[in-house]
């Protein structure tokens, strides 16, 4: 959800606070269904099944190519992803369109953060360029009222300061409009950022540790400039995150929790009012709190989203056809989603601590959200890829 989406989502009618809101939780239940056709792709084509194949059918694993890691030290914090195939997306009937169809791709070596971005590691990028995030400048309205409907209302004025949504759970009973309104548990927040997470009271000291959120689009790109990284695209971003178990559920197997061990950080308790601290992070918990997977990541599920270089489009998976290998996509040429069509939107994955088995189920390397590359919001943060080195003399 944009920042423009955000402040009307707060002081304009519940009515129309409740359509804007659409996207802003990224955690969210999944029942719009997904435009079909229109677009082509920035890359190769995608693949869809073989016709008449069962969608519910489990996809076949298939033990990716391996590919030499590059020589030379490891840039620092990153791990080594091998190039190959895999299986993207998924053919689960109980998933949302816009994951489906399972298809193949390939993609070749990268660096990818073994963890996502921190604050420590933020406060070094900003230290050093000055830089100011999205959520800490004021709004523009004559740039918001372009990713608006035409004729909506301009917010009031003391709503145009700098600010950004925080997750605001509701005390006792869930208010009025239960699940359907997202406003009982988003709030925006003047002062809120990536110092301050739940507003100009709030401090980040003692959470170097702790992954940076209300960060935007925009915010992450700076930083991965500075650093010499960039963002993943989202086929590299769900090859690392399945750690080469292809075609499973989750990103460790088909079982959530395995012997009754948790694995990521997820919403515990029955969201958004009933939060049970099971683990000792009922909130963000500090990076490589939970097991890595087996390319070495952590956290590449639960805690935070994280932000892909990728265009959104809830179809993107349909618009090429049923060409049987997709080759390093890169993402659609342009974002759309007929939710929110004046709004540019970029791909987010992973979920965050807010999924819940009650709400979403975004806790799966499949799972896809489209958001507003000017959002920045108190679950949304993002790790960097690095290209393979030039191979030595």
């Amino acid at each position: 959800m944009t920042r423009s989406l955000r402040i009307q989502a707060a002081s304009l009618a519940p009515l129309v606070a409740l359509s804007l809101l659409g996207s802003v939780c990224g955690c969210g239940r999944d029942e719009a269904p997904s435009p079909s056709g229109g677009g082509s792709l920035g890359g190769p084509s995608s693949v869809a099944v073989e016709p008449g194949a069962d969608a519910t059918a489990p996809v076949a694993t298939v033990e990716p190519k391996p590919e030499s890691t590059p020589a030379g030290p490891a840039p620092e914090g990153m791990v080594w992803i091998p190039g190959g195939e895999f299986t993207m997306g998924t053919n689960d009937a109980d998933a949302h369109d816009s994951e489906r169809p399972a298809h193949r791709v390939q993609v070749g070596g990268y660096w990818i953060d073994e963890a996502e971005v921190t604050n420590a590691r933020f406060r070094k990028f900003v230290e050093a360029t000055g830089y100011r995030t999205t959520a800490e400048r004021p709004v523009d309205w004559e740039v918001m009222k372009l990713q608006l409907p035409p004729g909506t209302p301009k917010p009031p004025d003391e709503q145009l300061g700098a600010g950004s949504l925080v997750f605001t759970p509701p005390v006792g009973a869930l208010p009025p409009g239960g699940l359907d309104d997202l406003s009982n548990w988003w709030r925006w927040v003047l002062g809120a950022d990536w110092k301050h997470p739940e507003g100009p009271d709030d401090s980040i000291d003692g959470k170097d540790d702790h992954p940076v959120v209300h960060v935007s689009f925009e915010d992450a790109e700076a930083y991965a400039k500075w650093a010499g990284r960039r963002l993943p695209t989202e086929a590299e971003w769900e090859r690392a995150s399945r750690g080469g178990v292809d075609g499973s559920k989750f990103a460790w197997g088909d079982v959530f929790a395995p012997e009754g061990k948790r694995m990521a950080n997820t919403w515990q308790g029955r969201f958004p009012e009933v939060v049970e601290d099971q683990d000792g992070y009922p909130r963000i918990a500090p990076v490589k709190s939970f097991p890595p997977n087996s390319y070495g990541l952590y956290d590449t599920i639960g805690n935070v989203w994280e932000w892909c270089s990728d265009w959104y489009r809830p179809d993107t998976y349909r618009l090429a056809g049923d060409s049987p290998l997709t080759v390093d996509p890169k993402g659609p040429e342009k974002s759309y989603d007929p939710d929110e069509p004046f709004q540019p939107k970029r791909v987010t994955r992973g979920g965050s601590f807010l999924c819940s088995g009650n709400y979403c189920s975004n806790y799966r390397p499949s799972a896809r959200r489209g958001t507003a590359t000017d959002s920045g919001m108190s679950h949304l943060g993002f790790r960097c890829v690095k290209d393979a080195r030039p191979p030595a003399d």
